[in-house]
């Protein structure tokens, strides 16, 4: 990145450090990081049709799940933005690592207030549980995101961002099978009565968190702070491909979370597969283990090779990996169509050149695509469209990401919490769907909304990301 010299000591408001060394080990560590808020992010999944049936809730009311999640994204984010602007960014007082801890312990906190929730069979209860744990989220995600691009050469950030991310999906994928179980199966006494089921699911959570917390403070990450650089103003609001990229991001995980919200209920209907909440979570789980998929072709897709004969012996072999497993886990039927989607998604990323840009561009119009079937057409048909989403969503949320806070040195941070900030989306396009859906009494076309969403992340894909305040430019060839 601009703005480095041999004199400049490491840190991140040069946006220069020494990527001579290996930062492996760190990486490993936060790593574990995104597994975590992916499965926390993904139980809302569950939560929403078992708080439906214990509150008896229209569509609408509970998506309120989704916007108290992300709405603190919003809050927190802007809470930050404004500290950061008048005070300097806290993020760079204190260090990544120490901002780190400092999310994972609110999040824990959220965890625990599932208990008090559950006792008192309160919605509003819950909601405020969620707010808390997402707060502790929303904190972790503008340490953790810029912490990985820095972390090595900018050249591969998109590549690196895209491995991490795809332990994110991991996450996503076995949420749906282990939170499905203990809510739905495990407790099928008080299934239907009450909320007692998501106690100990929680509160597990909350000990896992405190654990991780431990562990990243006693493990040795490097220190990237300030370094008496740090600046109060709203700098990163010049660049011109971050107030877009705030914009992608809103419109991404808006689309992604009403899809995913959506789907449990979606799988319910006759005319799609019939199937009950314990069948419905495994397709879920197939939708979120497609952006896992993706984010790994997407990391060897977007990294760098001595041998470019070697990204594709790579992908290959992922291929093969998740082919075996649907076969022996699902059976031949699932296993084939699982292979197709993934030679489908190989086809869009050639289509990208490899290129973050462009490779964005084309999977948003790979995803309106699906998104047309998906409302229109019925069956089976229907169902895999909608599942291939998640691995054409795959690259997205890193990709969008890494091109937005591109080169934008002493304001990485600040624009990392605005890009968080827009995780708002998550709050607001899920219950406008649940809205479509119970005026119309059709929840096939409220797939329409999220479409909309990915018209946007095309254009930015092939046309916004272009930056104009920097010389350096990852979406060139």
């Amino acid at each position: 990145m601009a703005g480095t010299s041999p004199q400049t000591k490491p840190n991140v408001a040069a946006t220069g450090h020494d990527t001579t060394k290996s930062y492996t080990g760190p990486l490993v560590t936060v790593t574990l990081l995104f597994f975590m808020w992916g499965f926390i992010t993904c139980l809302n999944d569950i939560l929403i049709p078992k708080l439906q049936q214990v509150f008896t809730l229209q569509n609408w009311q509970a998506m309120l799940i989704q916007t108290a999640f992300f709405g603190a994204y919003f809050i927190i984010s802007l809470f930050y933005f404004i500290f950061s602007v008048t005070k300097g960014d806290p993020i760079m007082r204190i260090g990544y690592k120490n901002g780190i801890i400092v999310g994972l312990t609110v999040a824990a906190t959220g965890c625990v207030l599932f208990y008090p929730a559950a006792d008192t069979q309160s919605y509003g209860f819950f909601l405020l549980a969620l707010f808390v744990l997402a707060s502790g989220i929303t904190i972790l995600q503008i340490a953790a995101n810029p912490y990985v691009t820095i972390l090595g050469t900018p050249e591969t950030a998109a590549s690196r961002l895209n491995m991490t991310q795809a332990l994110n999906s991991l996450g996503t994928t076995v949420a749906p099978l282990i939170g499905g179980y203990l809510i739905f199966e495990g407790a099928e006494a008080v299934a239907e009565a009450n909320a007692d089921s998501v106690k100990m699911p929680y509160l597990g959570l909350a000990g896992a968190l405190l654990l991780l917390a431990v562990f990243i403070k006693v493990s040795r990450l490097p220190h990237i702070s300030g370094e008496g650089k740090i600046v109060a103003d709203a700098g990163a609001l010049k660049y011109r491909h971050l107030v877009l990229g705030i914009i992608c991001i809103f419109m991404y995980v808006g689309g992604e979370v009403a899809i995913g919200s959506t789907l449990i209920n979606f799988f319910k209907l006759p005319e799609i597969a019939g199937l009950d909440e314990a069948e419905g979570k495994h397709y879920l789980a197939f939708y979120w283990g497609g952006a896992m998929i993706g984010r790994f072709f997407g990391a060897v897709a977007l990294a760098q090779f001595r041998n470019s004969n070697t990204k594709y012996i790579v992908m290959g072999l992922i291929a093969a990996v998740v082919f075996v497993t649907m076969f022996s886990v699902y059976g031949l039927n699932e296993a084939l169509i699982t292979l197709g989607l993934i030679v489908l998604n190989f086809v869009v990323l050639l289509m990208g050149r490899f290129l973050p840009n462009r490779t964005l561009g084309f999977f948003a119009g790979a995803v309106m695509v699906l998104l047309l079937i998906t409302s229109f057409a019925e069956g089976t048909t229907a169902l895999w469209a909608v599942v291939a989403i998640g691995l054409f969503n795959s690259i997205m949320f890193p990709t969008i990401f890494t091109l937005a806070i591109h080169g934008l040195g002493v304001h990485t941070s600040q624009g990392s919490s605005l890009l968080v900030m827009a995780i708002v989306g998550g709050a607001i396009i899920p219950p406008l769907q649940g809205y479509i859906a119970d005026v119309s009494g059709n929840l096939q076309l409220s797939f329409l909304v999220p479409l909309a969403c990915y018209l946007y992340i095309m254009y930015y894909g092939f046309f916004g990301s272009k930056p104009k305040h920097v010389e350096a430019d990852l979406t060139t060839e």
